[in-house]
This record gives C-alpha cells, sequence and structure tokens, in this order.
C-alpha cells in the first residue's frame, strides 16, 4: 500500500476529492481531507442504507422479501391503480425491486406524488428478471417499510441505526408525498459512511452492538442479480471479493473483509471518478491495470 502515492496523484490531476479513509483490519490507518467537520452529497449511497433498514425491519419480522409490494404500500394510492398496472405490480416482490430486477422504470420519480408517478409506470416484462437501474425501487422500498414498520423511516433509521453509529448530522431528503426518499438526497461525512461500511465489514455489528443480523449481510452483500458490473445484491454492489456503497460522481466503500481493508472516499467527479478508482486500485490494492 502506497498511501501517500495516492494523495500525490489525486493533488497532481486536482480531483475534486473532498475526504478519503483507509481501515486495516477494521482499524482507521490513512484519512486524507475533509473526513469529520462537513457533510457531503452521497447520491445513491442513499440506497444502501435503505437496504439496512430493510434488514433490521427483516430481522424484527416486519417485512418478508419475498412478498409482493403491494401488501406495504397504502390503500389510498394502490386502490387508484388500473387493473393492468395491479396485475403488474403484484408480481414485484421487495427482493425484485432491492435488487433492482424489475425492467422499465424511468430513472426516477416525478411530479406532485412520487408515489403515484411510480405506480403509474408501465412494466410490459415484469416476469422477466432483467438488470435494470432506477431510483424508484429504492423509494418504493422506503415507503413500503414506513408502512410496514408502522413509523416514520428516517426516525426509525436515526433510533436503529443512527444512533449505535453515532451519526447524529444527517441531511435527507423527503418525497412530496411526505417520505423519506431514500433512493438519493442524504449528505453525510467521511467518517459517517464509514461507519456504515464498518458495520457492514464486521457482519452487522458496530464497536460491539449488533444493529442487523449477520445472516441479512450475507445475503445482501451477494451476488443477488448478474449485471455488466459483476453483480448486484440488495442496493449493495459486488466488487472483487468484497463488495461496495456506491453513488455516482465518486462516492465509494470498498468493502473487503478477505483482505482486512476498507476504503471510503466522497469526490465530486463528474468525468474522472473511474480513474480515482484506478489509481485507488493501483496504490491501496496493488492492483496494475492492463
Amino acid at each position: 500500500m502506497n498511501f501517500n502515492a495516492l494523495i500525490k496523484e489525486i493533488e497532481t490531476r486536482q480531483w475534486d476529492v473532498y475526504g478519503m479513509e483507509v481501515y486495516e483490519n477494521g482499524r482507521l490507518t490513512h484519512s486524507y481531507g475533509d473526513t469529520l467537520d462537513s457533510g457531503f452529497p452521497i447520491y445513491s449511497a442513499t440506497k444502501s442504507i435503505i437496504s439496512i433498514a430493510a434488514g433490521i425491519a427483516l430481522d424484527q419480522g416486519k417485512i418478508e422479501l419475498e412478498r409482493s409490494i403491494l401488501e406495504y404500500l397504502p390503500a389510498g394510492a394502490t386502490g387508484q391503480m388500473s387493473e393492468s398496472q395491479t396485475a403488474a405490480f403484484r408480481e414485484i416482490t421487495l427482493e425484485r425491486l432491492m435488487t433492482m430486477s424489475v425492467d422499465g422504470f424511468p430513472f426516477r420519480p416525478e411530479g406532485e406524488s412520487y408515489l403515484d408517478y411510480s405506480l403509474s409506470c408501465p412494466l410490459p416484462n415484469v416476469r422477466e428478471k432483467v438488470f435494470h437501474y432506477s431510483n424508484i425501487p429504492a423509494y418504493l422500498v422506503g415507503v413500503a417499510l414506513t408502512h410496514a414498520i408502522q413509523e416514520d423511516l428516517f426516525c426509525f433509521l436515526e433510533k436503529k441505526l443512527f444512533k449505535s453509529l453515532q451519526i447524529d448530522a444527517a441531511v435527507y431528503q423527503r418525497c412530496p408525498d411526505g417520505y423519506f426518499y431514500g433512493a438519493s438526497g442524504m449528505e453525510l461525512t467521511v467518517h459517517d459512511l464509514s461507519r456504515i461500511g464498518l458495520l457492514l465489514y464486521h457482519g452487522g455489528i458496530y464497536e460491539g452492538t449488533r444493529i442487523v443480523s449477520e445472516d441479512y449481510v450475507r445475503t445482501a452483500s451477494g451476488i443477488r442479480q448478474m449485471n455488466r458490473e459483476g453483480g448486484y445484491g440488495y442496493f449493495l454492489w459486488k466488487y472483487r471479493d468484497g463488495f461496495s456503497i456506491n453513488g455516482k460522481w465518486g462516492q465509494k466503500c470498498f468493502i473487503l473483509p478477505e483482505r482486512g481493508l476498507m476504503i471510503t472516499y466522497l469526490s465530486h467527479l463528474e468525468e474522472d471518478s473511474s480513474k480515482l478508482k484506478t489509481s485507488m486500485e493501483k496504490h491501496i490494492l496493488g492492483i496494475e491495470q492492463g
């Protein structure tokens, strides 16, 4: 590992990296930039937090992943759906949404009601499991969790996750219907994202406290749906011999338990995020690109 060489390349190339942390065997060994003081957008890394919320609800017996999403949505919304839409959504389980294996959703919900918009999307091939990335699945899972646990989802997260992780200044977004958006819109510090990564690295335990079951973490971080990136779990991405939390433009937490490594960084790189990842792999993982 040559952390200094990585930082030198970041600064030479003037990549907009807010901060970075490297953990070896669960201990912070290297740090760069603003990792503690400022929150930054994590974009789709928010989805991985929804995954953990789902795991906690599953452990509590509040949800079953093989059940239809319609069983967990408010009757006021589902009662307005057409017969064809109801039939299509009846085929969609929570697991299908969490693995992004429903084809046809637009990239994001829109309009005055994100829920009504999401439930009106035509889904002609709903029975075919195809990886199709969209913000709508994570949003719908968040709405479903709200009704399954009978509590505002962000309040639930504050009590069941953030308090134990000592995350006390998370910024978040709500949809026009009032639900925690869940697909994006959060801001965390680099160290906050590392805390979430460490929870997963340690199989659902953070500083000796069990937050989510090891079985769920193992399942969620495994390959549940293949894609061109190498596989997808429950709002988590397969990465080499581990997995990762990803947001657009360079928000990453690479979790590699077999190597005893975890690398977290937040950045804003609309064009060079893949180059930063390549540099990290070279200097931290010792992987030369062919």
